[in-house]
């Protein structure tokens, strides 16, 4: 529920319609293929998480196969996408919060101003729930996933017999279409939309961060990643299919982050529900649903890397503690919030879904050479789960996510490498020893 929660949610709700903005009919090709690039890296969580069975996902694989300053990068890197997709998830429940009411109730204010206002609310009740309960944060997960699946299976089953052709690939009805239709935006329009929607494609990762909070780990975490990961890419190409055969790639771009809600309009029983029609308030009620468990999952997820990294001395050290009354690693739920809370005000939000998925790839690079550099160094560590066809899958994982990086803008990897700058300075900062050391032997090799 954790995995499928983080992921079914910006990737529908939020990223859809600037997909097809950018791809056209092609968006449906581009959720498609960033499932099968991403399946890569879930083989490599898998035998990780079977292998090193500790909290901390992505960070704690490193931290065992790497040096202490790549460990660094790759937690510094994996908190900031968790909490950059944080407010990502804020900022997509707040509109569609706002839509919902305003079927029923159009006195609740909107604007800019008040969507921000709504999503630092959504951070703040979620990040409280953790902070208060990590068994409460978890049973709410599960219920908010199961009614976000149970609504979009209702849209998909209601959707799938008003689909046209003519409509998806934009063409008049009786033409047959071609791969020029298809491609309308043009083929290499295929990757920055890959590029900026692979965020969609987080979440699986989030289940190893929980790793030490579940029952034998080493069989059930592998499970969830290819349970999870499987269901979401399922779900994704029949609601994305849906949209674009029933509104259009051109309308789907226009509607943007209310794209799913325009397509169930469009085609769901014009029954009234208290004034509103079944569709809007079905999908606008799902939206709201989808957004908040994605937060709530990457809630968890940003406080278990914070909490890794404050154990193994690589943040303060506070971090790493549980709060002696609630049990719940308090202090790295409150630096999560805090950073949340600032993209949540200042940063745009295609801006936040292109660092987060940057961030996204540039970790799963690591991962898939942490899965290679361990196999070598050792190779009789017990490993519940293997990657079959072992190199191929990591070496593709490490190639395709690189590719895919190289599609994201100048002005996001400007922010990134700022964001990397910041993290040495703290670097520095916490371990000023190691670095001496460091330097004092470069110093000895060169005399």
């Amino acid at each position: 529920m954790v995995g499928i929660g983080a992921m079914i949610g910006a990737g529908i709700f939020v990223l859809t319609g600037l997909a097809a903005d950018i791809a056209g009919p092609a968006a449906l090709l581009v959720f498609a293929l960033n499932g099968g690039v991403t399946t890569f890296t879930a083989l490599s969580y898998a035998e990780l998480a079977s292998a090193i069975p500790k909290n901390g996902g992505g960070y704690a694989f490193v931290r065992e196969t790497f040096s202490s300053p790549v460990a660094f990068v790759m937690g510094w890197t994996r908190w900031f996408t968790y909490t950059a997709a944080g407010a990502l998830y804020a900022l997509g429940f707040s509109s569609n919060f706002v839509g919902f009411v305003h079927l029923y109730w159009t006195g609740l204010p909107s604007g800019p101003v008040w969507y921000v206002g709504y999503a630092l609310l959504a951070v703040v009740s979620f990040v409280a729930l953790n902070a208060l309960s990590t068994e409460a944060s978890g049973g709410a997960e599960t219920l908010v996933t199961l009614v976000k699946i149970a609504i979009l299976g209702v849209f998909i089953l209601f959707g799938i017999s008003a689909v046209s052709s003519a409509t998806f690939f934009g063409i008049d009805s009786g033409t047959t279409p071609s791969l020029s239709d298809f491609f309308s935006n043009g083929a290499m329009k295929v990757l920055p939309a890959m590029g900026l929607t692979f965020i969609a494609f987080q979440g699986y990762d989030l289940i190893a961060t929980v790793t030490e909070e579940v029952e034998n780990p080493r069989k059930n975490i592998p499970r969830a990643i290819f349970i999870s990961l499987g269901v979401t890419v399922l779900i994704y190409l029949l609601v994305v299919g849906v949209a674009l055969g029933t509104l259009g790639a051109p309308r789907v771009g226009e509607a943007g982050e209310q794209a799913v809600l325009e397509a169930a309009i469009s085609f769901m029983p014009d029954i009234g529900l208290f004034g509103a029609s079944i569709g809007a308030a079905l999908i606008a009620f799902g939206a709201v649903f989808s957004t908040i468990s994605a937060l709530n999952a990457v809630v968890i997820g940003s406080s278990r890397v914070a909490f890794a990294m404050g154990r193994e001395g690589q943040l303060p050290t506070r971090f790493g503690n549980i709060h002696h009354k609630y049990g719940t690693p308090f202090a790295a739920l409150m630096a999560s919030a805090a950073i949340m809370l600032v993209a949540t005000v200042f940063a745009p939000i295609s801006l936040v879904g292109n660092l987060a998925s940057l961030f996204s790839l540039l970790g799963f690079t690591v991962v898939n050479l942490a899965v290679i550099k361990l196999r070598r160094e050792q190779p009789h560590l017990n490993r519940p789960f293997e990657i079959p066809f072992y190199p191929i899958p990591p070496i593709l994982g490490c190639v395709l996510n690189l590719l895919l990086a190289a599609f994201i803008s100048p002005l996001t990897w400007a922010i990134a490498v700022g964001w990397l700058l910041f993290g040495a300075v703290i670097y520095v900062g916490l371990n000023p020893a190691q670095i001496r050391g460091i330097l004092s032997r470069n110093h000895r090799l060169g005399d």
